[in-house]
């Protein structure tokens, strides 16, 4: 039997890179995908490579700006599947590299927004839904950066910084339930957002975001227990 055969799992971020990577993972492994992103187009190509694997998907086109639009993502997908078994908050936004006074409101209410608030609001929508499915698992991304704080990475890193406060204290609230909530630092993997904060960069020297789909397996698998812990890529 496959690894995932009969579970709902919602990615966020899914028309490519990392979040693409996971929902062909958990498509093979025999779990119905529920991909969220900004990109109709390509949506339906992973839509596609889903099919061609014997996957199944369900399409969301959606931008996590629209607060309203995603309020109603829980009761969307409890009229429709009645449960959510995996939450993969993967979107998120690299935003300006500059010195924080050169930062502009928008920049920083941009990067907010999509790496921190658009999460508090998808915690709030579908943790119920999380606790209706047998052993409900989130993984949400973080990064190194956290604890690097490096010069001129400051929206960034702020945004990582409260997005792991945010997951931890979940994964408090939600102990003595049957939902577990880890993050997950993938380290330097070669997506358009990494060229984009290295552009210098060689992307064949870096693992690709296919290297990474064993480790959302296991966090989603319901033998987990680990809660409110980073996991890094490599160790």
């Amino acid at each position: 039997m496959k690894k995932l055969d009969g579970k709902i799992a919602l990615i966020t971020g899914a028309s490519r890179g990392i979040g693409a990577a996971i929902a062909r993972a958990y498509a093979r492994e025999g779990a119905h995908c529920v991909l969220l992103a900004r990109t109709k187009g390509a949506l339906e190509e992973l839509d596609d490579e889903i099919r061609a694997l014997g996957g199944t998907a369900t399409l969301l086109p959606m931008n996590l700006k629209h607060d309203k639009k995603v309020d109603a993502l829980g009761p969307t997908l409890f009229e429709r599947f009645g449960k959510l078994d995996i939450f993969v908050g993967n979107a998120g936004l690299l935003g300006p590299l500059s010195p924080l006074h050169n930062v502009s409101d928008t920049d920083w209410a941009n990067v907010m927004t999509i790496n921190v608030n658009a999460n508090w609001r998808l915690i709030r929508t579908l943790s119920p839904l999380l606790e209706k499915a047998d052993a409900g698992r989130a993984m949400l991304l973080t990064s190194g950066a956290v604890a690097k704080n490096r010069a001129y990475w400051g929206p960034y890193t702020v945004s990582k910084a409260a997005l792991e406060a945010l997951a931890k204290t979940w994964a408090a609230e939600v102990a003595t339930t049957n939902v577990r909530v880890n993050l997950v630092n993938p380290g330097p993997v070669a997506t358009q957002m990494r060229a984009k904060a290295m552009p210098g960069e060689d992307p064949t020297t870096i693992p690709q975001p296919d290297d990474l789909e064993d480790l959302f397996v296991k966090l989603a698998l319901p033998d987990v227990t680990a809660n409110g812990e980073v996991f890094s890529y490599g160790g």
